[in-house]
């Protein structure tokens, strides 16, 4: 017989389609309808030592590089929250912020935690519009940061 979760202690999965985010402004548990690219990679330094008789190299971790977030979310009337932040971006002279999204379980409660520190918009594309189709108008933001914590709980 499959275990139904009752039992204390049993785990499954989370399901990833109830999420929130805070783009560190007013507008706090801003609805997306998706986001992507929440990765962090560590480049790969090659290195062989002038003693060693293996005629191979070793790998050792070398900087940390995070991939950029991409987030889509539905165009609303009135509301240029991803455009005003990206006007905010001059010569040298960027607004950063802190981006968390939240991984929330059936009763609203964080169970996962994405912070993204010294966030900053790199690219905002808008809507395409076609005369015969039916979808929502969806605006992509696109992220750089510069760290990436995770918590859970």
């Amino acid at each position: 017989m499959a275990d139904d979760g009752s039992k204390e202690g049993s785990t499954w999965p989370m399901p990833k389609f109830r999420f929130e985010v805070d783009l560190g402004t007013e507008l706090k548990g801003v609805a997306f309808q998706e986001v992507s690219g929440m990765d962090v990679e560590n480049q790969i330094i090659e290195y062989r030592k002038s003693n060693s008789t293996l005629f191979s190299t070793e790998k050792m971790p070398g900087i940390v590089k995070y991939g950029n977030v991409t987030m889509k979310r539905g165009v609303f009337v009135n509301d240029n929250t991803f455009w005003n932040w990206h006007k905010e971006i001059s010569m040298n002279t960027i607004k950063r912020r802190t981006v968390i999204i939240k991984l929330l379980d059936e009763n609203g409660k964080v169970t996962m935690q994405w912070t993204l520190n010294n966030a900053w918009p790199t690219k905002i594309t808008s809507t395409d519009l076609k005369s015969d189709g039916n979808e929502v108008a969806i605006d992509t933001l696109e992220i750089a940061h510069e760290q990436l914590i995770i918590a859970n709980g």
